[in-house]
């Protein structure tokens, strides 16, 4: 299993933003909102506002992060992974400084969210979260840009990311971060009984924060769909929209790589693919992370509408 603006710069920021890049190399620039806070609207002040999303009969837990600023805001939804040890709520500030509102959620049956936990419900919750944020009832509509909507998930939520971008047409732009394709080692555990029971005892180590599933519940549920989990699979669907790709020394790129030949043969123009020599959970990459997701952001608010 694959391992889970401001204008203008004061001289602090400048000198931040070279040291970050010293440890990138050069032509890494890291945007201002990674690395300084912006002046305080006090009219229109950042916030956070739980949020209560009904999927499969229950309410799942999540919660927004409002930008700044009058009107609404683009949005993004953050997908965290398998079982999501690292949350990436870091990412989530660095993406509301730089003005967008973001969506962190809790799929059923994980970290105290309601039901059962499985891939199926994994992915069903993600686009109800998508419902929950288009709805003129969210009590935050008018801080939302319902137009202007985007994914990104990290490891499952990478595969998450993938799977219901696929099928929403009208979203700005989809990104996997060191994405598990879920499919793929489905289809090396249906062929070796090695890979199943590796594949095993790696999901047994990913239990203690799921409830109403089991690694043998998961591990079926994984060989039952098979090919079909399979995110390369689904890259005509997203070549129409951009797609975010960053990679790290986990040893999925590969597969990264083949969603990225499937997008472009389907005619694909908008893939950015980065690559950061780190583990799964860029745990000494935070900054670089930051700024590659955070300025792919930025082209999609900067593209004609």
């Amino acid at each position: 299993m694959r391992q889970f603006l401001i204008p203008r710069l004061v001289s602090l920021t400048l000198l931040l933003a070279f040291s970050a890049s010293a440890l990138l190399g050069a032509a890494e620039t890291i945007p201002a909102t990674v690395i300084a806070d912006p002046p305080r609207d006090a009219k229109f002040p950042a916030g956070m506002q739980v949020a209560a999303i009904p999927s499969g009969g229950v309410t799942i837990n999540g919660v927004l992060y409002l930008a700044a600023g009058p009107g609404s805001h683009p949005t993004l939804i953050l997908f965290h992974g398998f079982p999501g040890n690292e949350q990436n709520l870091d990412l989530a500030q660095a993406v509301r400084r730089a003005g967008w509102n973001v969506l962190t959620l809790h799929y059923r049956g994980c970290w105290g969210s309601p039901g059962a936990f499985s891939f199926t419900h994994v992915q069903e919750d993600a686009l109800a979260a998508l419902v929950w944020v288009r709805s003129p009832q969210n009590p935050a509509h008018e801080r939302i840009d319902a137009s202007r909507l985007a994914l990104v998930g990290h490891s499952m939520g990478g595969f998450v990311a993938a799977m219901t971008g696929a099928r929403d047409h009208a979203l700005l732009g989809v990104g996997l971060i060191a994405a598990w394709n879920i499919g793929a080692d489905a289809e090396d555990f249906a062929g070796s009984a090695a890979a199943r029971k590796t594949g095993l005892a790696d999901l047994a180590d990913s239990m203690q924060s799921l409830v109403g599933c089991t690694p043998e519940s998961l591990l079926e549920e994984m060989l039952a769909h098979g090919r079909g989990w399979n995110f390369v699979e689904q890259g005509a669907r997203l070549a129409a929209r951009p797609l975010l790709l960053v990679n790290c020394d986990d040893g999925g790129r590969a597969e990264s790589d083949k969603l990225a030949a499937a997008a472009r043969a389907a005619g694909a123009k908008q893939i950015t693919a980065r690559y950061f020599p780190t583990d799964h959970a860029f745990s000494d990459r935070r900054i670089a992370l930051q700024g590659a997701v955070v300025q792919w952001l930025e082209t999609l608010t900067s593209a004609p509408r």
